[in-house]
């Protein structure tokens, strides 16, 4: 799976789910162009980032959301 080891390094701007609670028990997106999204841990934003296709990620919301 394509990923980068140091997610800061990325030029995006990485948000949170609204759903997310307050705490730091999170994953954060960001989009990295129109066709990839990278995906950290909120508790290291210094640590690796995965890269993922847009659609690839909708698919997996979308089946989440649907369990």
């Amino acid at each position: 799976m394509p990923h980068v080891s140091d997610a800061s390094t990325l030029p995006v701007t990485w948000w949170k789910s609204s759903h997310s609670d307050s705490g730091a028990v999170c994953v954060e997106c960001g989009i990295v162009s129109p066709t990839t999204v990278a995906v950290r841990d909120s508790k290291h934003p210094q640590g690796p980032a995965l890269l993922f296709s847009a659609d690839a990620l909708s698919a997996f919301v979308e089946g989440v959301v649907a369990s």
